[in-house]
């Protein structure tokens, strides 16, 4: 596999280094560790958000620190969590003696590694509290809700969530209305081709070259259904059809939409893919307050996409409107 790199085992801290000299007028990395990546600016006298997880999901997480969302970011190795050490020594760093949430896809290593953490920053007397995303409905069924994996319905969680720290909420209440987004938001998802690992001659997974996968987990993780390439409004029905089912979604609803490229997926697709979404929408009745279409959550230069709708109501609509939504918009201070 072609991948722009030196060594193999310096593919994370290089690309963290570089992200840090090329946005030093807003980012500051922890001391000898550029894994955790720090706002400058951020707000003082507030709950701190430090959001996480693996590298190789560009731009998040890092790309997601910034005004408005959140204060710091704990970033792990391709694919895999940040340790435990880590994310206590981001914690502490921004921590302004209101607590910190911490917000991250819900996988294992994830789970296992923030949940340490927070045992760290107790015997340092800082409050902490967590929001495990968990939008992706294609990974477990409702019942299991809590097995789910978390991937780009992340944006969305960390957006709210930012918003309400910004606020001046305090710790309980920020964990809530973070909480409350997550238990409104999914997210399916299709690969057209495989990612990969820098350093590794095969890809994550196989396709064949006229095969779709429906469901595919943002690391190769197996799908619902393989089957062969379809135009896209029957790829978007398919997808949204499980949405629309899993979320009960009625006339009159409001929600926000995003259309999520998984890396190599070219922004012409994805908006023929919100074009087809869009009718769909409408014939339904459903009423778009806020829509993207970007690549915001991704897996190297894995081929397709996702949808996420969020169900909002005006709560959420109140903090999901006060802070950007763009991890490029959000590098400056925001104006009142």
């Amino acid at each position: 596999m072609k991948k722009i790199m030196n060594a193999e085992s310096d593919v994370v801290e290089e690309m963290l280094s570089g992200y840090l000299s090329a946005y030093s007028r807003y980012y500051e990395s922890l001391p000898e560790n550029h894994h955790g990546i720090l706002y400058k600016n951020r707000r003082k006298d507030k709950v701190s958000l430090l959001i996480g997880g693996g590298s190789g999901h560009e731009p998040l997480f890092a790309g997601f620190v910034g005004a408005g969302l959140a204060d710091a970011a704990a970033c792990g190795n391709i694919f895999a969590s940040p340790n435990p050490q880590l994310i206590y020594e981001t914690a502490q760093a921004i921590h302004e003696g209101k607590g910190v949430l911490f917000i991250y896809g819900c996988y294992a290593g994830d789970n296992m590694n923030f949940d340490m953490a927070e045992e760290l920053c107790e015997f340092d007397d800082i409050p902490t509290a967590h929001v495990r995303v968990w939008d992706d409905c294609a990974s477990a069924p409702k019942e299991r809700i809590e097995d789910r994996r978390g991937i780009a319905g992340d944006v969305f969680v960390i957006k709210i969530a930012g918003a309400a720290c910004d606020a001046g909420l305090d710790l309980q209440e920020v964990t809530r209305i973070a909480s409350k987004a997550r238990d409104n938001i999914n997210t399916i998802g299709l690969a057209l081709s495989p990612g990969s690992i820098p350093g590794l001659d095969k890809s994550t997974f196989e396709l064949g070259d006229t095969e779709i996968e429906f469901g595919m987990g943002l690391h190769g993780e197996p799908g619902i259904e393989r089957t062969q390439m379809q135009p896209a409004k029957q790829l978007v029905d398919r997808l949204y059809s499980e949405l629309k089912s899993e979320m009960s979604l009625e006339k009159g609803d409001e929600i926000a939409v995003l259309v999520n490229g998984l890396g190599s997926t070219t922004l012409l697709e994805l908006q023929i893919a919100y074009y087809e979404l869009d009718k769909r929408l409408k014939e339904d009745g459903l009423r778009v307050y806020d829509s993207e279409v970007k690549s915001w959550c991704t897996c190297q230069e894995m081929g397709g996409f996702s949808i996420t709708i969020l169900r909002l109501d005006e709560e959420l609509k109140k903090y999901y409107s006060a802070s950007c939504f763009s991890p490029y918009f959000a590098r400056g201070e925001i104006k009142e």
